[in-house]
Parts: structure tokens; sequence; C-alpha cells
């Protein structure tokens, strides 16, 4: 059997620390502008809305993985809340197309805003400015990381 080297040991380390790293910069972020009481689905469902433009709720069923009658519920509690407002689909009638209300768009900007000043802060707080100069470094490695 093959032992792994010394370079695919520390490699395998530094891959798991980056994926534990990486989800609590995420829950970090989360909590810095939080969707309020909405669900994951909810949330999940938002964000494609956001990414990608106005589309159908069969559509968006698809994406998620559930039946178009549960993502009509959740579209429903999302129309309630004023965050998504539907208009018939110019192509076909029986459709409605949904996107984001204004309200749903202007709670995004700003939660976008809250963790861009959050993390800004953090950085000029927690480290020095050569700490800073190896970050930018870091950054431009990690965007190697995830690029096709």
């Amino acid at each position: 059997m093959n032992r792994p080297s010394t370079d695919a040991k520390t490699a395998m380390l530094l891959a798991q620390e980056l994926h534990s790293l990486s989800g609590k910069l995420k829950r970090r972020l989360r909590e810095q502008a939080s969707a309020g009481d909405l669900t994951q689905s909810q949330t999940s469902v938002l964000g494609h809305l956001d990414r990608n433009g106005p589309t159908t709720v069969t559509a968006l069923a698809r994406l998620e993985g559930v039946r178009s009658q549960s993502m009509g519920a959740t579209v429903a509690a999302l129309e309630a809340a004023g965050l998504v407002k539907g208009s018939p689909d110019p192509n076909d009638g029986r459709q409605t197309i949904l996107s984001l209300t204004p309200a749903c768009v202007a709670l995004f900007k700003n939660g976008r805003a809250a963790r861009t000043d959050w993390l800004l802060k953090a950085i000029q707080t927690k480290f020095t400015p050569q700490e800073q100069d190896q970050l930018a470094v870091a950054v431009k490695l990690l965007h190697r990381l995830v690029e096709n």
C-alpha cells in the first residue's frame, strides 16, 4: 500500500483546514446581514433570482430539485413577504415570471454592503499592513483555486 508523501499529507491538511475555514467565514458573513426569518429554501430561491434573473416556478423547482407544488408554497411565502412578484410570461400567458421586488433588491444591496463593511473593518483592525499584503497574495491564490 502506498503511503502519501509528506507533501500529499500537507496538502490534505491544508485542504481540510481551508474547507473548515471557508465554512466559518461564510457563517460570519451571514451573521452580518441576516435574511431574517427566511427558510433555507426561500433564501436559495432569492439567490437564484438575484444571480440568474426572472424565471418561472417550474424552473425554480427544477433548480432546487423539488416538486412545483412545493416551490409554489415557497414562492407564495416570498410574495406575501413582498420579496418577489409575478408577472405574465409574454410568450406563454399560462406561465408567471417571478422576479425580485425593488424592496428585495435593496435588501440584498444593504446586506452586501454590511458584509463588505464587516470584512473591511476586520481586515483593517486585525491585520498589520504587511499581513494585509500577505492576505492580498492569498486572495490571488484562492482565485486561482476556484478558476475553471
